[in-house]
């Protein structure tokens, strides 16, 4: 047996024996579950997100100020979360059970958080983001 094929025998060993181990398999579905109702408790927020006025008009109003600052902006759906960039500024607006967390950056780096309700005028948050 070469080296190799001792060394691959050895992984496997160790690999099987994580996959056994019931403390961590007890950890990872616990893990799953919480992830999962915390999913379901956001989920309404997320349908309102996704297909709601409050999304549209925040659109809206995110082109027409990155269009008089000669900015283009681009937003992108990740899962649930959606994502606006112009420049070097990102938005990112995740979905919870309590509303919507903004998470405000520059150049990656993450300068602000907020809590939104989708009653809130999305035209403020516009400004807020863009002229900040």
């Amino acid at each position: 047996m070469s080296f190799l094929d001792n060394l691959e025998n050895n992984l496997k060993a160790l690999e099987s024996r994580e996959e056994k181990d019931p403390a961590k398999q007890k950890a990872d579905n616990e893990r799953r579950e919480a992830e999962r109702l915390a999913s379901l408790a956001a989920a309404p927020v997320a349908e309102a997100l996704k297909s709601g006025p409050f999304t549209e008009r925040l659109l809206t109003a995110c082109r027409a100020l990155g269009h008089s600052q000669r900015t283009m902006v681009r937003f992108t759906w990740l899962d649930t979360t959606l994502r606006l960039e112009a420049k070097e500024k990102r938005l990112d607006l995740k979905p919870t059970p309590e509303g919507v967390a903004a998470t405000f950056f520059n150049n990656n780096e993450p300068v602000g958080n907020e809590l939104l309700t989708l009653a809130e005028d999305p035209e403020a948050l516009a400004d807020r983001w863009l002229n900040s």
